[in-house]
């Protein structure tokens, strides 16, 4: 990006598309590889952007403001970051996405769709790992079952939210680990979702490209854990955050 490339306007727009209002919240950590093209992809589908960034070393929070970001700060930890996005959102639908994960503008419409009835409270997308070969391909199987069959999703798959069902769940817990998939089981047992399997997120294969199996196995027994009671402060020690690798 230019120096003197103009800083976009980082309000949300005056008039919704469709009768509901957006807000994208993107929590970073050290992402100015990523996160102007997160920032523009998420404008396509939402009426504001919000980038909550954790004091990244690099430039992320600048790059994303040049991108059209409204930038707000928060400590560290994904669970906090977007519960503070979610605070200062403006939108009557919260989507909350990682910074490696890109949605195609056709999820705006999807979004309205599934939200056309007053039972649904939010949702998800269908992931698919951007990248080729037999365990990506087995990945994205694997969780397109556990998604729609089990209703066990996480954040990675851009769940979205009604801002008056967040509010009624007290939002996001400030874990270190499973802050997405503890808010998912209160919404679950809470409210109707709707899994959007027509349209497909895609999400980068950082976390399990170097090795998927022991990235599998790890993964499935601490969620075990924590499903079990085991605390995520203790088992964060065991989940190593890939972007200070």
């Amino acid at each position: 990006m230019e120096k003197d490339e103009p800083v976009r306007s980082p309000r949300v727009r005056s008039r919704p598309r469709n009768g509901l209002s957006i807000s994208a919240i993107i929590p970073t950590w050290r992402e100015a590889n990523a996160i102007a093209e997160a920032v523009h992809m998420a404008h396509a589908i939402a009426d504001e952007v919000i980038v909550v960034d954790a004091a990244s070393p690099d430039r992320t929070a600048e790059l994303a403001t040049r991108a059209g970001a409204h930038v707000v700060h928060a400590p560290k930890g994904r669970g906090v970051q977007l519960d503070a996005g979610a605070r200062v959102a403006t939108g009557d639908v919260l989507l909350f996405l990682h910074a490696d994960a890109h949605l195609p503008p056709e999820a705006r419409g999807a979004m309205e769709t599934a939200l056309a009835s007053p039972r649904i409270a939010g949702g998800n997308f269908r992931i698919g790992f951007a990248c080729e070969g037999l365990t990506a391909r087995a990945f994205d199987w694997a969780y397109h079952q556990r998604s729609k069959w089990l209703r066990i999703y996480y954040g990675d798959s851009a769940l979205f939210l009604r801002r008056s069902a967040y509010v009624a769940l007290g939002g996001f817990r400030p874990l270190p680990i499973f802050e997405d998939y503890e808010l998912v089981r209160r919404l679950e047992r809470t409210f109707e979702t709707e899994y959007v399997d027509s349209v497909t997120v895609r999400v980068s294969a950082r976390r399990f490209a170097r090795t998927p199996l022991r990235t599998l196995l790890l993964w499935t027994g601490i969620q075990m854990l924590f499903s079990s009671g085991v605390s995520a402060h203790k088992l964060s020690r065991f989940y190593a955050d890939v972007r200070d690798a």
